[in-house]
């Protein structure tokens, strides 16, 4: 009996130091292992739980069944049935990254059925070149539309191409194309026609679109200048369907998935899925997921724009729900409250140099009404926001509208009012921040200072820091293919978001004080995007019970030099324990 005792007090004490050790890494483990994991890696694990690092996991079924020290992850290996990958000392095992909002539906989708300009393309290449080949295309293959994206406000603002420019190349099919941010478009005669905007003879039919601004000519008729919801709407009348069909839609999403999958993202929330004023963005992921060819988690939007019925729009947000499986997501209101500061466009206080206060689209109580409708349907509102002026509304609207559970969430956010970071925080609103714009060439940073933003903004952004100061859940996201010039993979991204420089300008770093460091920005890329996205209970970090979603980085971006962080990559990319993506 006394030597039974003493062998139960042996074992138990083992037990105990056992789980001492796997404790000091936050989490907890069984002593006695009966089963063999499919996978166990060893190496320099950052979980993302509370930047702690760990040795070892164990992964059976698709899920984390343990976390800790090398030791305890030797207990589940099983000669011939478990694959072990040995990645010490080669770089970095860490979470799969996401992204909180972009737009890889439209780029990839631009790339099939539309045109793209480059960021540094001039005025008269456009005319002279990109429009003449897209016109070609468009009557070799029968298409009704010629639509695209990607010219730059700066490169064009002195020589803007006019409806009478676009008509002298191409007047028997509409033609619409955005700028780079998505916030402005040009349009030909046919396409204001169809539109509604003007006859064929240059009569006014429409002199303005709620939220969004007709340029006009000196004579007194449309120049084919759109921005904001002008935009918008006048894209709606293209021929959509035939522009992003189901099976084009299908084809995009693979398209999309290779590319998060290569750049170590396994989450994505799609800021604009119905671009196209149809679902089959929706349709295709449902469809893709139940074939088993889904590996990433999508969050998809229903979009609100300010000359929609709100209430169609809001049952339709709400129905959307019906597209949900297991990795896509379609909880999400997307709206706009404003367009971007740089421009112009930003709702903003103190006023712009000249005078004016930017673009506003709805009026608080309306942003409440909405907030509330959403909400109740169990729909979260995604809002794109930069100027503090909105920022403050739209978070008046979710503390007086919304459910703090609902995580509301503001996109982008340029400037906020120091006292509505607690109100954030109290309320629970989540930030999605462009964390890899948080950088200017030397050339920029002084052009801000002639009079493009209000006085006191000259040297400021998006802030970072403050969000984690104010305890603010902020995520990261990159925009794309709206990037103004920056990179779209989670390490690019992480390195302008420590040092404030974007390598290839070698300039001083922009906005210095709102800097956060390494661990910060790796939590706002996995866990925080999983936060965002209602999904860190099942993924975001590395944790028993958890999907093994993970990548093999091969650099350590927690200790290389900080000027070497944007050479990171994945070698491999994991969802769910099975390797999804592997470095050629």
């Amino acid at each position: 009996m006394k030597m039974s005792i003493r062998m139960s007090v042996k074992k138990m004490l083992s037990c105990i130091a056992v789980v001492s050790v796997i404790a000091s890494v936050g989490m907890l483990a069984s002593c006695k292992n009966n089963s063999s994991a499919d996978l166990v890696v060893y190496g320099k694990i950052f979980t993302a739980e509370g930047g702690q690092l760990a040795e070892a996991f164990a992964v059976k079924d698709g899920k984390y069944v343990y976390v800790g020290d090398k030791a305890g992850a030797e207990a589940f290996v099983e000669e011939g049935k478990t694959e072990v990958i040995d990645y010490t000392d080669k770089g970095l095992v860490m979470p799969g990254c996401g992204n909180g909002h972009a737009h890889y539906t439209l780029g990839y989708a631009i790339q099939s059925v539309g045109t793209i300009v480059g960021y540094e393309d001039t005025p008269e290449k456009f005319l002279k070149e990109i429009i003449p080949a897209a016109v070609k295309n468009a009557k070799d293959t029968g298409a009704k539309a010629i639509f695209g994206q990607g010219w730059n406000l700066f490169t064009f603002k002195d020589k803007m191409p006019t409806r009478q420019d676009l008509d002298a190349i191409c007047s028997d099919i509409p033609i619409y194309i955005a700028d780079e941010e998505g916030h402005k478009g040009l349009a030909n005669s046919l396409m204001l026609v169809k539109a509604g905007i003007m006859k064929e003879d240059g009569t006014v039919l429409k002199k303005e679109i709620r939220g969004g601004e007709i340029g006009f000519a000196a004579d007194g008729t449309p120049n084919g200048f759109l921005s904001e919801q002008a935009g918008t709407y006048t894209r709606s009348f293209l021929d959509n369907e035939s522009l992003f069909s189901i099976d084009i839609a299908k084809a995009t999403m693979t398209s999309v998935q290779e590319h998060l999958l290569s750049e170590g993202y396994t989450m994505y929330l799609d800021g604009y899925s119905t671009y196209f004023f149809n679902e089959n963005i929706f349709k295709a992921a449902q469809q893709i997921d139940q074939a088993g060819d889904l590996h990433i988690v999508l969050g998809l939007t229903t979009e609100l724009d300010s000359w929609m019925d709100m209430d169609k729009v809001l049952t339709n947000a709400g129905d959307a729900k019906k597209y949900a499986s297991t990795r896509v997501k379609p909880n999400w209101l997307k709206i706009f409250i404003d367009g971007t500061v740089e421009p112009g466009t930003g709702f903003v206080e103190p006023l712009y140099p000249d005078g004016h206060q930017g673009v506003v689209l709805w009026s608080e109580e309306e942003l409440t009404d909405i907030t509330r409708k959403a909400n109740e349907k169990g729909v979260t509102v995604h809002a794109h926001v930069m100027g503090n002026k909105g920022v403050n509304r739209i978070v008046n609207a979710y503390v007086n509208g919304g459910k703090d559970e609902m995580r509301n969430t503001l996109v982008h956010v340029h400037g906020v009012y120091p006292e509505d970071y607690k109100r954030m925080a109290d309320h629970n609103i989540y930030v999605t921040e462009g964390m890899l714009w948080h950088h200017f060439s030397d050339d920029k940073q002084e052009l801000l200072k002639q009079g493009y933003v209000p006085v006191g903004m000259e040297d400021k952004s998006y802030p970072m820091k403050s969000h984690f100061d104010n305890g603010v859940i902020m995520s990261s996201h990159t925009d794309f293919p709206a990037l103004s010039g920056s990179p779209d993979d989670p390490f690019g991204v992480m390195e302008i978001a420590v040092t404030g420089v974007y390598y290839p300008e070698q300039a001083k770093p922009w906005w210095p004080e709102e800097l956060i460091t390494r661990e910060q920005a790796l939590t706002a890329l996995t866990i925080n995007v999983a936060k965002q996205m209602f999904i860190e209970d099942e993924r975001g970090s590395i944790k028993t019970g958890k999907y093994a979603d993970f990548l093999l980085v091969n650099k350590d971006v927690l200790t290389c030099p900080v000027t070497e962080i944007h050479e990171a990559r994945p070698e491999a990319t994991y969802f769910e324990g099975q390797k999804v993506f592997a470095k050629p």
